[in-house]
């Protein structure tokens, strides 16, 4: 069966995509809907996506770029070549979504506006994605996932609630925030055009997303912070350290009444000291636990939930992950495979998944042109010589 054959049972199936965008709140919903069946096409420029400079290089493809833009095809596009903007609008006529996550000036500045680009399709679907959204105060402004997490409040909140210096989120949320809330709204738009027959432009800022799914931002606004829930803790067992998602007075009362663990405090003993020694009773008890088999079965029997604090290197191991294929080997293009992570996506009477690894710039500048728009090798080797197709080379013929 061939791919084409096989795609026909992805949700998404039939579905074109032109994505303009870079770095990862934009191919990171690309992605996704290449993983669901469109055919996601990847309009780089020149001097590529800067993400090609990020990850353990491997047949040309850095791995932070082959996690983003797996599966899609790409064109390398001047659009500073006469013939450019004309080339893009033919595609355009053919595509159903496009995703650009440029700052709000730069598209309508290449020609390239919702407003021209709904003259040349009236069902296109755009999504654009930027820091702070289009046409207000502070549009103007680049914003990479750090500028987001800042502004928003989060590295603040990590400070007050964790102590130590500010520093930023050990990934990038508000980028993949916007990106599924940017996935949301497309499909969203695509399900109304069944409808309507007309397409709409998708404005998602940044920090909206980030805004929008933060569930601890009602203690800020309502001036509430030491209503929330205690933080959690980690504890040192003697088989590593574990995450306890548990109130520290529950995990007490079920280490009383259920593991034997006797109160030395009464209800004289000062507050702060009463605290002193019950934590440091919890803590010889959890270092007395001294394999993964003793600490799941103290914490089965607490029904508390817990998790191992993995190193990042170690999560390919983890239990879950493993068995529902959620790391794949993928083709490397040198002769070998190389993990990937798999979308999450679970379907009962469909199929899902990355379907290739990354591709080179411009390495289906031919193959999409003859598909979309029925060029020929003859006008595509015009489009190259005017400069408004390229590719790299170097990679290509290697």
């Amino acid at each position: 069966m061939s791919r084409r054959q096989a795609d026909a049972n992805y949700p998404l199936h039939g579905l074109k995509v032109l994505d303009f965008s870079r770095v990862l709140a934009g191919p990171f919903a690309g992605r996704m809907l290449c993983d669901l069946g469109a055919d996601v096409v990847k309009i780089e420029p020149p001097d590529g996506d800067i993400t090609r400079l990020w990850g353990r290089d491997i047949a040309g493809l850095p791995g932070y770029y082959h996690q983003q833009n797996a599966g899609k095809r790409n064109i390398c596009v001047d659009l500073r070549a006469p013939g450019a903007v004309e080339l893009v609008e033919a595609l355009v006529a053919k595509a159903d979504i496009l995703i650009e996550n440029y700052r709000p000036d730069v598209m309508p500045r290449l020609g390239l506006g919702y407003e021209v680009l709904q003259e040349v399709n009236p069902g296109l679907i755009m999504l654009s994605i930027s820091g702070f959204g289009q046409g207000g105060p502070e549009s103007h402004r680049p914003a990479y996932a750090p500028i987001i997490h800042a502004e928003a409040g989060l590295m603040q909140r990590q400070t007050n609630r964790g102590g130590g210096a500010l520093n930023d989120l050990p990934l990038s949320i508000a980028d993949t925030n916007a990106s599924l809330h940017g996935l949301v709204g497309l499909l969203s738009a695509v399900i109304m055009r069944e409808r309507t027959g007309t397409g709409q432009h998708i404005d998602i800022a940044m920090i909206d997303a980030t805004f929008a799914t933060d569930d601890q931002i009602q203690y800020a606004l309502e001036d509430a912070e030491s209503t929330a829930a205690l933080p959690n803790d980690v504890w040192p067992t003697g088989a590593g350290p574990i995450l306890l998602s548990a109130d520290f007075r529950f995990l007490w009362i079920q280490l009383t009444k259920l593991m034997g663990i006797i109160d030395p405090t009464t209800k004289e003993t000062p507050l702060a000291e009463k605290v002193s020694t019950r934590r440091a009773i919890v803590g010889e008890y959890m270092l007395d636990l001294e394999t993964w088999g003793q600490v799941e079965q103290a914490m089965e029997t607490m029904n508390l939930a817990w998790g191992k604090v993995r190193d990042p290197a170690d999560v390919i191991e983890q239990p879950t992950l493993r068995a529902r294929g959620a790391i794949v080997d993928m083709d490397d293009r040198a002769g070998g495979t190389r993990p990937l992570t798999q979308s999450p996506y679970r379907f009962s009477a469909a199929s899902s998944g990355v379907r290739g690894p990354a591709p080179h710039r411009g390495e289906h500048n031919a193959e999409v042109l003859g598909e979309w728009l029925g060029h020929q090798a003859d006008s595509i080797e015009v489009l190259a010589a005017d400069g408004v197709l390229q590719q790299d080379d170097e990679t290509l013929s290697s």
